[in-house]
């Protein structure tokens, strides 16, 4: 069955490779569009990523969104020392010719969730969470129309990417996930956790080079660039691929396993801002409000994405 979504993005070469196994696998996904935010690079890099993204895959039909340009009540806080200067450093391409959508991001969300029937719609968010956030207060009507929300950002076993205690997406805009975990939709959470067990080793990249096609070669050059810092920082065989989990669960939720726990976002610590406090255990009463994806199959998640970007 296809799935209708919206991608809420940050791009960031793991975001553009997310977008891609979301374009190469038109019959189980119907992309609606894509809404971008302030992240891991400024907002008019973001918007240009997206677009350039979909230019690649040849399909500058896509609706393309300029959304929230910082968090809701922080500093913005970016990525370049990971992702480079224009948060897609690794392969030159050109810039993109297709148009940002005149409308805000945030109103294209609501707009779609009060249009298309409640409960068809899934939110796959790779960044942080303001666009989303800031759709539930101005329009609360929506929590109950959304099918679900598979987000990449939080850890626990892992701890944090950005601070000792925080992983990047969460850490940016702790009060957006707030809102989020405390709004009642179905939410699946892939943390570090789980991105941690998928690395980008030599052979799975290689294996994007080996497609003999321009978007593979571009993948590859991507994941040699986004690895460097990685690797040279968890001193790994290879960099966790963080974004595509998302598209990846929703296209083959059997590579992966986890627990439906409580999950609070830590807003006020100068110490653990933006921590994502899974009760792994079940040591406390409170209630159960997302499903916290902790194993992958990772092999089967190399093999899915390179199927399906040799589709483009």
């Amino acid at each position: 069955m296809t799935r209708k979504i919206i991608i809420d993005t940050d791009p960031g070469q793991d975001d553009a490779i997310a977008i891609l196994l979301a374009l190469g696998s038109p019959e189980e996904v119907d992309l609606l569009g894509i809404t971008c935010v302030a992240g891991n690079v400024p907002l008019d890099l973001t918007t240009r990523n997206a677009r350039v993204t979909c230019e690649l895959a040849n399909r500058p039909d896509i609706k393309v969104f300029a959304g929230c340009d910082r968090p809701m009540g922080r500093d913005l806080v970016t990525a370049e020392h990971v992702h480079g200067r224009t948060g897609l450093d690794g392969y030159d391409l050109p810039e993109p010719k297709m148009p940002l959508q005149e409308q805000h991001g945030v109103d294209f969300i609501i707009e779609t969730l009060q249009r298309e029937p409640s409960g068809t719609v899934t939110l796959c968010t790779l960044g942080p969470l303001t666009n989303i956030a800031t759709a539930l207060q101005k329009a609360p009507d929506i929590a109950g129309r959304i099918q679900e929300v598979i987000l990449m950002g939080g850890a626990y076993f892992e701890v944090g990417n950005i601070t000792p205690a925080a992983e990047f997406n969460i850490f940016v805009d702790p009060e957006a996930a707030a809102t989020l975990f405390t709004s009642g939709i179905p939410l699946t959470v892939l943390p570090l956790d789980t991105t941690h067990k998928a690395l980008a080793t030599p052979p799975r990249v290689a294996a994007f080079q080996q497609l003999g096609t321009h978007v593979g070669a571009v993948v590859a050059g991507w994941l040699g660039f986004f690895e460097r810092f990685d690797m040279e920082k968890y001193g790994s065989d290879g960099a966790p691929l963080h974004d595509p989990t998302v598209l990846a669960y929703l296209l083959r939720p059997d590579l992966f396993t986890g627990r439906h726990v409580n999950v609070e976002i830590e807003t006020t610590s100068p110490l653990t801002r933006g921590m994502t406090v899974a009760d792994w255990w079940g040591v406390t009463d409170r209630d159960r409000n997302a499903m916290f994806i902790g194993d992958i199959d990772a092999d089967g998640f190399y093999a899915l994405q390179t199927e399906r970007i040799a589709r483009l």
